[in-house]
């Protein structure tokens, strides 16, 4: 299966072309669950405390459409639906590593003021 290509209007600069892809409160944290594996919608709301299914399914379809989350249907009943990182999200892991390392360095530096 092919990753889709990014249709995104072209940025002024490569950081503003990465936060229209991973902006907003919710898609680091969609990408957080997803970096653990396979996720179904259901595994996914409950893990994401205080997002509404209306805002998942928007999130989810705004990474597909981006490139970074492959959806997969399977024809049962009931149906079954699991969401995936695309090597283009799984590239996406380096980038979330070092702002969980910034994000320590800060949180003790607010401690010892």
């Amino acid at each position: 299966m092919e990753a889709k290509a990014v249709k995104i209007e072209r940025a002024s600069c490569p950081v503003e072309t990465t936060l229209k892809i991973i902006g907003g409160r919710w898609k680091v944290l969609i990408l957080r669950e997803l970096f653990l594996g396979v996720r179904r919608f259901g595994q996914l709301h409950r893990a994401l405390q205080g997002i509404t299914q209306k805002m998942l399914t928007q999130q989810l379809r705004e990474m597909e459409s981006d490139g970074i989350v492959h959806r997969e249907v399977y024809q049962q009943v009931p149906p079954k639906v699991e969401y995936s990182l695309t090597p283009l999200g799984e590239s996406l892991k380096p980038i979330l590593d070092s702002m969980h390392e910034w994000g320590i360095k800060v949180l003790e530096q607010q401690t010892q003021d």
